[in-house]
């Protein structure tokens, strides 16, 4: 089930970003973390990964493309699928989270999310919001989704209301791409399309605080041609333990971050 360890530290973690958004690399110090693999644990490769999260010992996955996408539950690690529901083939399935007794799913252009009862995945009420769907988290009182561009948009549960709008910022930019989201520790955790990076932001000011550099996590030996991009992340808080995996990836990954240097330090 698992491979060995492998580190990895991204001498120009930074200017590898802004390149990747085309964003010009920024004067102020962040802070930068390469990776160790410390377990690999077999993930369904038809799984076109839009939302990722670990609640107690189930693993919510949701799923996206027309025709194909799903609201998932497996047993965690076993993965052993317990549950799942499909969606309508006019709907792509985008982010997910479960909060309380509640499951919620986005959709991509539909400009719905959709609530679930958690133990049944039977669907309890349809959401409209004004916006694209793509990422999904919760702080315990507030759902938080992204769009696409560099905003996140905080709900109030029960009646969906906007609560407030966060604009995410690299330095002094606007940070678009923002993706699959994860709540950790008082911070909201972003995938960012097509830069196999994530960044930490802070939910008060949304200004990236760090930047987490997962380039070469996947084995090409791995990659065939439909696997796509990087994205999904799940915050396993019994046991303080983070895993990511992608789009059609056959692996989820646990991992240890590695902090790296400053530019210009000894």
């Amino acid at each position: 089930m698992n491979k060995p360890l492998r580190a990895v530290a991204a001498s120009a973690l930074l200017a590898g970003l802004a390149a990747a958004l085309a964003i010009p690399a920024i004067a102020t110090p962040l802070h930068r973390y390469g990776y160790e693999v410390l377990e690999q644990v077999p993930h369904p490769r038809e799984n076109f990964v839009q939302g990722l999260q670990i609640v107690g010992d189930t693993l919510y996955v949701g799923t996206g493309l027309y025709g194909e996408s799903r609201l998932l539950a497996y047993e965690f690690p076993a993965m052993t699928l317990k549950q799942e529901h499909a969606l309508p083939p006019e709907l792509f399935g985008e982010g997910i989270t479960r909060l309380e007794d509640r499951i919620y799913q986005l959709t991509w252009r539909a400009g719905q999310l959709i609530e679930y009862d958690a133990k049944s995945f039977e669907p309890l009420a349809t959401h409209q919001i004004s916006s694209q769907g793509w990422g999904l988290t919760h702080n315990g009182s507030e759902l938080i989704y992204s769009d696409g561009s560099h905003q996140l948009h905080f709900l109030k549960p029960g009646d969906m209301s906007v609560k407030r709008t966060l604009a995410v910022t690299l330095g002094n930019r606007p940070l678009p791409r923002l993706n699959e989201l994860e709540w950790i520790d008082g911070e909201i955790w972003a995938n960012v399309w097509q830069a196999n990076q994530l960044v930490r932001i802070d939910p008060e000011t949304g200004a990236v605080l760090a930047i987490v550099d997962l380039r070469g996590l996947l084995d090409p030996e791995d990659r065939e041609r439909d696997t796509d991009v990087l994205n999904g992340i799940a915050w396993d808080a019994s046991n303080r333990a983070l895993w990511v995996t992608g789009k059609r990836w056959p692996w989820l990954y646990r991992l240890k971050l590695r902090a790296l240097p400053l530019p210009g330090a000894p």
